[in-house]
């Protein structure tokens, strides 16, 4: 198996590979994709921003942290993107929601922005989606511009039905849906796969499943409505009845940090770190994901990790905001920041002893 400190070499390029570029009539519709963290909400969206589909849409993203990360990867996607401030969507944020979406009627009205046909929110991991699907019913200026498409929400098969187990977020996020896809198929065991989609179908008796490789998918899935279940309830119904029976908090223990360096870091240092961290405490590694600023590297290198999963690091071609340093963040369960910057210090200091 491939390590952590394994390098991907390029005698021409770099340490890790190849650089990528940075990524970049009526009522409006709109389509709310939710998620936990590192289901793969960013690729999905990514991947849909750069078919011909997903051409003129507006793009909101909120992220829970400190750094917007999944923005800086998205913006180059869309000539729209609007990324709402630290906190959920669904308890800190709704009247930024607001003001962020009519914001972006004003400016395309002023020609400040390109026209757009789509509004594609992406909330946070952590996000309640009930309060985000209320407000189009319950802003009567907002439904008069916009109106609710479809609500997607992303599973991963390697976690998902684990993070169903102990996370309230996570089962109201599929309840809500229209739409669920499973993601990370390629990389789950079958039963792993067979495990997830009975509890999202228990869950959500309602709701489509349907299945996404690395964020391919078709972009049906986030333009079109599936069509209303047999149940009985109509989806706006169970939606509003839903929303006001869940819960308003974060599940215990869940915090977020940043953490950042504005010198270069070895990337043995951050390698060794992780490995620890991952070997002792994956399962509370919700999500870290960030921008390093590596030793030997002219552009920033992505890093993403979920639990134990670590992707292959990436460096891109160029740094979000024209800023030069690390910026990671770090969603965890009951894992004090203090104990993981202390790590990160005691594994520097032998690496350079």
């Amino acid at each position: 198996m491939q390590q952590l400190t394994d390098l991907f070499p390029s005698p021409s390029i770099g340490p890790f590979g190849r650089r990528l570029r940075q990524p970049r009539g009526g009522r409006i519709p709109v389509t709310v994709v939710t998620g936990f963290l590192g289901a793969g909400k960013t690729t999905l969206v990514r991947n849909f921003l750069g078919r011909p589909e997903g051409y003129g849409t507006a793009l909101v993203v909120n992220e829970f942290g400190e750094v917007g990360v999944d923005d800086a990867l998205l913006r180059a996607s869309t000539d729209e993107t609007v990324l709402l401030g630290n906190g959920c969507v669904c308890c800190t944020t709704r009247s930024d929601l607001q003001v962020a979406l009519r914001g972006l009627v004003a400016d395309r009205e002023r020609g400040i922005i390109p026209h757009f046909r789509r509004v594609l929110i992406e909330t946070s991991g952590l996000a309640d989606p009930g309060p985000v699907l209320q407000t189009f019913a319950t802003d009567r200026a907002l439904g008069g511009e916009f109106y609710l498409e479809v609500a997607v929400t992303v599973a991963d098969a390697v976690n998902g039905a684990d993070t169903l187990d102990w996370s309230a977020e996570a089962r109201k996020q599929a309840i809500l849906a229209d739409r669920l896809i499973v993601t990370k198929i390629d990389i789950a065991e079958a039963s792993a796969l067979e495990k997830l989609t009975a509890r999202l179908r228990e869950l959500n008796p309602r709701a489509e499943i349907v299945t996404a490789v690395k964020g391919e998918a078709d972009p049906a899935l986030l333009t079109e409505a599936p069509a209303p279940s047999l149940g009985g309830v109509d989806n706006e119904g169970a939606r509003g009845f839903l929303a006001e029976a869940a819960e308003a908090e974060h599940s215990d223990g869940i915090g977020s940090f940043v953490l950042r360096q504005k010198t270069p870091m070895a990337w043995a240092t951050f390698a060794r770190t992780m490995e620890v961290l991952t070997s002792l405490r994956g399962e509370d590694l919700l999500r870290v994901k960030g921008f390093l600023d590596v030793e030997g590297c002219r552009g920033p290198v992505l890093v993403q990790f979920v639990q134990h999963l670590a992707d292959p690091p990436v460096e891109l071609e160029s740094w979000p905001g024209g800023t030069r340093e690390t910026r990671l963040v770090f969603i965890t369960r009951n894992l004090p920041e203090k104990a993981v910057r202390d790590l990160f210090a005691a594994v520097s200091a032998v690496s350079t002893a």
